[in-house]
């Protein structure tokens, strides 16, 4: 058996009510606008950066009341020590970003910046990778999310591998036919805990940026905003929601423009990166030391012959790389605007962190 017959037999996603298995193909989403509309399921793995990667997968089978499969036996999440993660920014120069930031928008350069940090861990494990079943048993048992997702795909000769465990509660872009969803999380706050004027702020101005960015592929006068504001209740913390909603224009009812032109207008999402957007990706290129990778960016499916597609905003996710012997990979952040306090938005990404690096960790032994 060659070693593509091995990736596609390793190769399977999972989502909320969707799995598949088998990819047989590999195309560039922005590029291969054509290809999607032909049909076919494609399972999506999209970086912060920009390389948006789509396999189309041979088996899909779908069931909303099956859940994730429970790993049994020597199955069991073997994660990192919990001792051994370590930071891209330490407190002292996240809080200094967070003033650099607060200095940009003074100064009329940006409203809002995500400034986010990655944490790694090291985890060696043969490729593909590690069990993402056991990992994403984990996650759905400690900390349950609307878009949880767990993708593995083997590298092979005809396309890259991925290895992604979310439990991402945002939504980047639902499709139904020609109606279009997008629902961007801005504010967070520990459970018994009152939203901040400066969430709510945020909230607003990346509601406001999405309307803009989903009108790039609407009907003209179809933009509206279904939920404005809504406060979400998730495990260790409580988040702000809006939703904004659209028709899509004839130019774009699943034809071959249809993702080129809805990723250019979109993509990467409002929420992670800031507004105006192009001057949020250069101040987060200035400021965060490495890539996010699939932190941030858009975790998902395609179903073209049933015209609907479901993409997460790729945050509360890890990704494991084979690098160095393989490395865990989380990623938090925090929306900066001018009324951030430096101190309080370190521990925003702290809440944000604690409970899932708990999760994915092995406790270390007490002697």
């Amino acid at each position: 058996m060659t070693g593509e017959d091995d990736a596609r037999r390793a190769g399977s996603a999972a989502f909320r009510g969707v799995r598949a298995w088998e990819p047989v193909e590999h195309v560039a989403l922005d590029r291969a606008g054509e290809r999607i509309a032909a049909g076919g399921f494609w399972v999506v793995v999209a970086t912060f950066e920009g390389r948006l990667d789509a396999w189309r997968m041979a088996r899909v089978e779908r069931d909303d009341a099956v859940p994730e499969s429970s790993p049994v036996g020597d199955h069991a999440w073997h994660g990192p020590d919990a001792s051994s993660w370590s930071t891209s920014l330490d407190e002292a120069a996240y809080r200094a970003g967070v003033e650099r930031i607060r200095g940009d928008i003074r100064d009329g350069e940006v409203y809002q910046v995500n400034l986010c940090r990655m944490l790694e861990a090291p985890l060696p494990a043969p490729e593909p990778g590690p069990d993402a079943v056991a990992l994403a048993h984990r996650l759905s048992t400690g900390n349950p999310a609307r878009h949880a997702s767990r993708i593995v795909i083997p590298r092979a000769d005809a396309w890259p591998g991925a290895w992604v465990v979310s439990a991402s509660p945002e939504l980047y872009l639902r499709i139904d036919g020609t109606r279009v969803l997008s629902s961007p999380i801005k504010g967070t706050a520990a459970p018994g805990e009152a939203m901040l004027p400066k969430d709510e702020a945020e909230n607003v101005m990346i509601t406001d940026l999405i309307r803009n960015d989903l009108s790039h592929v609407a009907l003209p006068g179809s933009v509206t905003v279904p939920e404005f504001l809504g406060l979400h209740e998730l495990p260790g913390l409580v988040h702000l929601q809006s939703t904004v909603a659209a028709t899509l224009a004839p130019d774009y009812d699943w034809t071959p423009a249809l993702w080129p032109a809805l990723l250019d207008g979109t993509f990467p999402p409002g929420s992670v990166s800031g507004a105006p957007k192009s001057s949020a990706l250069r101040i987060i290129e200035r400021e965060e030391p490495g890539a996010r990778g699939a932190y941030c960016g858009g975790i998902g499916w395609i179903d073209a012959d049933r015209r609907e597609a479901e993409l997460a905003v790729g945050i509360r996710t890890f990704e494991w790389v084979p690098d160095q012997g393989g490395r865990l990979r989380f990623g938090t952040g925090a929306g900066i605007t001018w009324g951030s306090d430096p101190y309080g938005e370190w521990a925003e990404t702290e809440l944000k962190a604690r409970r899932l690096i708990a999760l994915a960790s092995t406790p270390r032994m007490s002697t």
